[in-house]
């Protein structure tokens, strides 16, 4: 009988041809009522094939530490992990559209993160940002950090508790994508310059327009130029009688968050 290798559970391991991947798992542990193939549950009995990644999970029960990753990983498409998992991005301002950011990013595997943010958690956030009434007083860079340990502890996280200026902004050279979430627009603009012009090298995403509760789809990511990149519907900036509400934000921040995923798996070169 010819052996085919498959990944198990993310180890390599050898398998009898015409072998299915509901017969190995009532081989490996009958009570794993989750089966993943590729990144996708199964509903039905499948024949594996060559190099194919088989997840075996037991609904409820809560997996050791290094179980955890290789879970998590199981619901990628395969091959990105470790695309992902080399990248780092730093967000800077962790208000609606950042905390939203960092979340997408630590939930698909980014190995890096730096939340870059001065201020503390109010209760005027609490309708579109990421905290909870608890972190009201906390620095956010420290409240954020801690909700995203809780969600994926295999992300590394750094903080700075700073307001940037162009004194301060050397640690971008160790980020491959540099997102841009700040609420005030100048600050996105200065930000933005002095990106494009110390950072040549970085891709850098941007944001203008979220406000309110207009239409999902006239949202949109635009690329300006060269790796410089920017989401939103360009014409809705928050002003009085027209604020930030969650939905919206939300969506603007994951359109961020999608293509600097998009940019670490398909234009990032990694060794």
């Amino acid at each position: 009988m010819v052996d085919l290798k498959i990944f198990l559970n993310e180890i390599q391991t050898e398998i009898e041809e015409n072998c299915t991947a509901y017969k190995l798992r009532n081989k490996v542990d009958k009570n794993c009522d989750v089966v993943i193939l590729n990144g996708f549950p199964l509903k039905e009995d499948k024949v594996l094939k060559e190099y194919d990644r088989l997840t075996l999970i037991e609904r409820g029960k809560i997996p050791t530490k290094d179980e955890l990753e290789r879970v998590m990983i199981a619901r990628h498409t395969p091959n990105v992990h470790n695309k992902l998992k080399a990248g780092k991005v730093a967000v800077l301002g962790l208000g609606g559209l950042g905390s939203n950011i960092a979340i997408s990013l630590s939930r698909v595997g980014v190995g890096e993160i730096i939340l870059v943010d001065y201020d503390v958690v109010e209760p005027s956030n609490l309708n579109r940002q990421q905290y909870f009434v608890k972190h009201i007083g906390m620095k956010k860079t420290y409240a954020l950090k801690s909700i995203i340990d809780e969600i994926n502890p295999f992300v590394k996280i750094k903080t700075k508790d700073i307001f940037v200026t162009k004194e301060n902004i050397d640690f971008l050279k160790e980020c491959d994508i540099v997102i841009e979430a700040f609420d005030d627009p100048k600050n996105k603009a200065t930000l933005c310059n002095m990106v494009l012009r110390n950072f040549k090298d970085k891709y850098l995403i941007a944001s203008s327009g979220m406000a309110g509760y207009y239409d999902s789809n006239i949202i949109q990511t635009k690329k300006i130029r060269d790796k410089f990149y920017i989401c939103g519907d360009f014409e809705h900036e928050a002003k009085e009688g027209e604020g930030l509400m969650a939905p919206r934000v939300a969506i603007c921040a994951n359109h961020m968050a999608n293509l600097a995923m998009k940019i670490l798996i398909e234009d990032i070169k990694k060794d």
